[in-house]
């Protein structure tokens, strides 16, 4: 009896076998075929923002280059860091990425919001997208035409000009915080769950001004609705040759962001590959250099690896500046 059971034992172990090696070639070729279905692309922000005219350009490339359809997911609140962490609770198949933001991935958590992810070990970073140097833009009645004459007509009014963000933690919302600090200008601070709602009251004059991104803010600049008054990046913006740097006025202002792209932690490495491939050759199309310029960021392709590297050390700049400036999200 007992070597009966000892055989059929190894007989159906063989069969196993032999079914899981005859599978194999169909499992590879499976997985060979990646995408074979739409891919969710994450964006933390309501339509209408800066990051949701990105998303929907690079998603668009994507579709064109892979043959399946990007579907645009807007999973905006809580400074960004909602959307960071529905992508992070994925599942990691390479059907799931998340447009990054330095609100979600940096400086939100630098700053103490509560999140559900961490954000150094929850992501499988897959390339760089776009630098955003956000700008100072300004309702259109207001009377300054110049970061002199914005601050001090707000030293004039202390408290009395309100300034929006797209959320508390984010580097728009940041933004406000290091130039009342450089300036001693005080201003009233008014999250937002995105810069479209944002930009809604701002052009409305609900709000006074706000640190916006430059594909959100330029339409409403030309049309004479806003004014933009300087730019956060060190220097001027070659796209934007016409509005100073901000530390023109105020010496040591930095206010520059960045948008990039994440997956879920252990998506496979060769969809990670594809995908950077991928993003690097949209961004180095003719035709996309052409409309990130015209909406004022600065294309980056790059490596999974360099990009990794950049969010360490722009987690070391963030923790760094809110640590110097003593900020606490109970303060804010």
């Amino acid at each position: 009896m007992p070597a009966f059971h000892a055989s059929s034992a190894r007989t159906c172990l063989a069969v196993a076998l032999a079914g899981i090696l005859a599978a194999l070639p169909t499992i590879a070729a499976a997985q060979s075929k990646y995408p074979n279905r739409p891919i969710r692309f994450i964006v933390p922000y309501p339509p209408g923002g800066g990051t949701d005219f990105i998303a929907r350009e690079i998603g668009q490339r994507i579709t064109e280059a892979l043959g399946q359809s990007v579907v645009i997911d807007n999973r905006p609140g809580a400074g960004a860091t909602l959307g960071h962490g529905v992508a992070a609770k994925s599942a990691p198949d390479g059907y799931t990425i998340l447009l990054a933001t330095t609100g979600g991935t940096v400086s939100g958590p630098a700053l103490g919001i509560k999140v559900n992810y961490d954000p150094a070990r929850d992501f499988a970073p897959v390339g760089f997208l776009v630098y955003v140097p956000y700008t100072l833009v300004t309702f259109g009645g207001l009377p300054p035409n110049s970061m002199r004459e914005f601050i001090d007509f707000a030293r004039a009014s202390p408290g009395k000009l309100n300034f929006a963000s797209p959320g508390t933690g984010t580097p728009n919302h940041l933004g406000g915080v290091m130039l009342m600090m450089f300036t001693k200008i005080s201003m009233v601070h008014v999250p937002y769950k995105g810069g479209g709602p944002a930009m809604i009251d701002l052009l409305s004059g609900q709000m006074h001004c706000s640190f916006s991104s430059p594909p959100q803010a330029l339409p409403y600049v030309s049309g004479k609705r806003l004014k933009m008054l300087g730019v956060g990046h060190p220097t001027r913006v070659k796209s934007l040759p016409d509005v100073p740097a901000i530390n023109e006025t105020v010496p040591g202002f930095i206010n520059t962001g960045w948008w990039g792209v994440h997956a879920p932690a252990g998506t496979p490495k060769e969809i990670v590959q594809l995908l950077n491939k991928t993003i690097n050759n949209a961004l180095t199309l003719p035709e996309t250099e052409k409309k990130l310029y015209a909406h004022g960021v600065i294309a980056a392709p790059g490596t999974p690896e360099a990009f990794r590297d950049f969010i360490r050390e722009d987690q070391q700049r963030w923790g760094k500046v809110i640590k110097d400036a003593k900020l606490t999200i109970e303060q804010l």
